[in-house]
Order: structure tokens, then sequence, then C-alpha cells
């Protein structure tokens, strides 16, 4: 160090100044100036994309809030068509069951009104023949009894007993 104070020259220190000086001047002027152009650039740019990344986010979260609105309304819209499906299938149920009992309750009607009518038929069938069969046999009957008189005496008064009788 001392050895710099020693030959310290005066002149030396001057042009050096002032080449250290023109120097700044130029770089300055020539280089600084797009330097920090350059870094405001970048400056700007990196603030530019991180509001655009805010407005992105900001966007996001919309549309995250209109997903879930529409996801909303899509499930109530789901569970509405589910619960009028279910009431179209009670109400489709409950008709073919009240047609099924209507239909039922027709053929067990008619049923018995055939079995009625057949009834009728064979107790007036099973009348007519009784009433054949009770004549035949009251003519076979009254032939041989009328032919004599004693018994046709007899056959009148047994018929007045019981004609009191009732």
């Amino acid at each position: 160090m001392e050895k710099l104070i020693n030959d310290f020259s005066v002149g030396l220190f001057f042009w050096q100044t002032l080449l250290f000086l023109v120097l700044v001047f130029f770089l300055r002027k020539f280089a600084w100036k797009p330097i920090l152009e350059a870094v405001e650039g970048r400056e700007e740019g990196i603030k530019n994309a991180l509001d655009a990344a805010d407005k992105a986010k900001a966007d996001m979260e919309v549309l995250n809030a209109d997903n879930e609105r529409i996801l909303a309304e899509a499930k109530a819209e789901r569970d509405s068509l589910l619960k009028e499906a279910r009431e179209m299938k009670e109400n489709i149920i409950t008709e073919a069951k009240e047609k099924a009992s209507l239909e039922a309750d027709k053929v067990m009607a008619s049923a018995k009104e055939q079995i009625n009518n057949e009834k009728q038929k064979a107790v007036t069938e099973l009348k007519n023949h009784v009433a054949s069969l009770s004549i035949e046999i009251a003519e076979k009957v009254l032939k041989s009894e009328l032919k004599d008189a004693d018994k046709q005496k007899e056959l009148v008064g047994a018929a007045l007993k019981e004609a009191e009788l009732n």
C-alpha cells in the first residue's frame, strides 16, 4: 500500500478519473438506458402476467361457482324427474290394479250369472223330468188303482185326510 502512495501521480489520476467519467457517461447514454428499459419492460411483463393470473383465477372461481350452480340445478331437475317418474309408475300400477279388479269383478259376475243360469236350467229340466216322471207314475198308479172300486174309495179317503192335515 505504501508503494501505491509513493507512486501516486496526479496526472495519471486525472486521466484515469476523466476516462472513468467518460466511460460512465457513455455507459449511461448507450447502455444504462436500454438496460433500465429492458428491466422495466420485464417488470411490466411480470406485472401484466400476475394481473392476468389473478384475473384467470377470478374467472376460474366464477366458472367453478357456475359449474356448482349448474350441477345443483341438474341434480334438482334429476330428482324432480325421478319423483315424477315414480309418481307416474305408481299411477300406472294403480290404474292397472283397478282395471284388473274391475275386469275380475266383471268375469266373476259373468261367471256367477252363467252358473245361476245353468243352475236354473238344470233345476227347470229336473223339475220337468220329475213332473213328467210323477205324471207317468201317477198315471200308472191311478190306472192300476182305479180298476178296483174299493181301492178308489180308499184313495179318495186318504187324499181327504191328507188335505185336512195340510
